[in-house]
This record gives structure tokens, C-alpha cells and sequence, in this order.
């Protein structure tokens, strides 16, 4: 019988799971809603009634969880943006719990970056960067073959860098983060502001703002909607330009997007690789490859989430 690491990827809309072999097979997969602004318990109350069923017959040796602001060292989500159940909550210690089984948390984004390492497009590399482009922003550093964590627990967030301190509000409490521009959140309002810069008919105009998706902006763009082109050359300047920053900060070999609005393509990687290389620090040009995560049919976090696991419970 194989074994498998539940990996269980948290996002601030959907929570997505699966159960992960050696080689990266996933089976019994499926998601479900976070209820990211309500108590925890409505979600552990959706982990049991989702997952618990799947792991019937399974040899199962832990559960590895990536989830924003989460701590590896500590086992908690400590003031999440975009998840509303308390400032310090400790969810490896409550997820434990609701299966019995030994598990492991980290970042959303360094499980997807685990996941691009042991699985994805990253095999081999030993420094590079991932951003996961969702509700928020995230972002996985990986330096000498190692995830970043800092002193504390929560490096690399630059999501939460900032871009117009007098800019949009955030999540965090903070104005003009990164993430308020590059996110499917972010470009919804993108989109809006072209609409009110610009004249020119668009489809997106009959659309309400909490009816807009990403997805949608993103269809719009490839049936040549001018606002929606426009939006996600907005967005690929502002996160070109915090690209460039990041790269003097590691060198990296590579930096993998990951995340619905990776699926709108050249329309935001040609702004963004443009910017990146204009405002790059000179020895660092064309020294970087901005790549879509070859991870993007399956489901990177989930994959990492599943690394994590792997890496700390084949060893006990």
C-alpha cells in the first residue's frame, strides 16, 4: 500500500486538499469554501466533513498545511489579511487534532516554492523566488537549496511591500501594498479606475464589481478588450518594477508565477519581464528568467504543503 502526506493549501476564498505519494501523484483531491471570515470552527467543521471521508483505507503519515501568514516555527496564523479568525491562532495544533495525525504548517507561498523544487520547474535550482498571484499576493524564497524563514518566521513577504504609501487600502491595515495592485483583487480595481481613465467600450462596463472575477478580466483581455489590456499592463508595470527589487535581494535563477492571473499569459508577463529588465540594478540584467510555474494544471501549494510533510515525517 502507498503512503501519502494530506497536503491541505489554505487560501483566503477556497481551501484546496489532496493526497500526495512520493512522486507527486495526487489522489482523492478536492476544495472547498475557507470561510475565511468566520470562526475557525466553520472550517475545521468543513475539513471533517470534506476530507476525513478520503483518508478511509489510507496509509496516511501526516498532514502538511500552507496557509497565509502562517509560522513554521510555531505552528500558527498570526494576523492574516485575508483570513478573519484572530490574530494568533494555532491551526497546526486544531488540524492535528481533527485527524490525528502529526502535521506541519508553513506559508502558502513556500509550499508552493517546495513545490516547484521537488516537483515542478525549480528540479534542480537551488535559488530562486515564487509568487502565488490569488486572493492576495505571496511570495517563496528559496536560497541555497533552503526555504527562507527569517528570524521570525515571515520572510519574504512582498506582498506587503509597499508601492504608494498613499495608495490603495490593504488587507493588513497598511496602504499601497503590493498585493492591493497585483491580485485578482488588486486588478478587479485596476479595472474599474481604466473604466473611469478611459472612454473606450469595453464588456467588463456591465459587469458589478463583486460580480468581477479575474477570470473574467483575463477572457476579456484575449478577446482584445482594450480595459482589459490596459489593466493587466498596469498591473505588469507596478509588479515589474517590485520584481526588480526582489532580485537584488538573492540573485535568483529564476522567479515562477503561479496563480489565476498567470493564465492571462503574455499579457502580464511581456509588462512585467519589460519593467523587470527596465528597473533592474545593471549587473543583475537578463540574469533572471520570469517563468509561469510548470506546476500550473495541478496544484502547487498542495504539492509543497505535501513536500513539507514529507520532508519532516519519512524521517521519523
Amino acid at each position: 500500500m502507498a503512503d501519502y502526506i494530506l497536503g491541505i493549501d489554505i487560501g483566503g476564498t477556497n481551501t484546496k486538499y489532496g493526497l500526495v505519494d512520493k512522486k507527486g501523484k495526487v489522489v482523492g483531491e478536492g476544495a472547498f469554501i475557507t470561510h475565511a471570515h468566520e470562526k475557525v470552527e466553520f472550517f475545521l467543521e468543513e475539513l471533517k466533513k470534506n476530507i476525513l471521508p478520503k483518508l478511509e483505507g489510507k496509509s496516511v503519515l501526516g498532514v502538511g498545511v500552507g496557509a497565509p501568514n502562517a509560522n513554521y516555527f510555531n505552528g500558527t496564523i498570526m494576523q492574516a489579511a485575508n483570513i478573519s479568525w484572530g490574530d494568533n491562532v494555532p491551526l497546526q495544533k486544531l488540524i492535528s487534532g481533527v485527524f490525528d495525525l502529526p502535521a506541519i504548517l508553513t506559508n502558502d507561498a513556500s509550499a508552493a516554492a517546495l513545490g516547484e523544487m521537488k516537483f515542478g520547474g525549480a528540479q534542480g535550482m537551488k535559488d530562486f523566488v515564487i509568487f502565488t498571484l490569488g486572493t492576495g499576493l505571496g511570495s517563496g524564497f528559496v536560497v541555497n537549496g533552503e526555504i527562507v524563514y527569517g528570524h521570525s518566521g515571515f520572510a519574504g513577504e512582498i506582498g506587503h511591500v509597499g508601492v504608494n504609501p498613499d495608495g490603495r487600502y490593504c488587507g493588513c491595515g497598511r496602504r499601497g501594498c503590493l498585493e492591493t495592485y497585483v491580485s485578482a483583487t488588486g486588478i478587479k480595481k485596476t479595472v474599474f479606475k481604466m473604466m473611469a481613465d478611459y472612454t473606450r467600450p469595453s464588456v467588463l462596463r456591465d459587469v458589478s464589481y463583486n460580480d468581477m472575477t479575474a477570470e473574467m478580466i483575463t477572457n476579456a483581455a484575449k478577446d482584445h478588450d482594450y480595459i482589459a489590456i490596459k489593466a493587466f499592463e498596469y498591473t505588469g508595470q507596478i509588479f515589474g518594477q517590485k520584481l526588480a527589487d526582489t532580485v537584488v535581494h538573492t540573485s535568483p535563477e529564476a522567479i515562477f508565477l503561479f496563480g489565476g492571473l498567470v493564465n492571462a499569459g503574455d499579457y502580464l508577463l511581456d509588462p512585467a519581464t519589460y519593467y523587470m529588465e527596465k528597473f533592474m540594478f545593471k549587473p543583475f540584467k537578463k540574469t533572471v528568467k520570469l517563468l509561469p510555474s510548470s506546476l500550473m494544471d495541478q496544484n502547487a501549494a498542495v504539492l509543497g504543503a505535501a513536500a513539507l510533510g514529507w520532508e519532516e515525517f519519512s524521517k521519523k
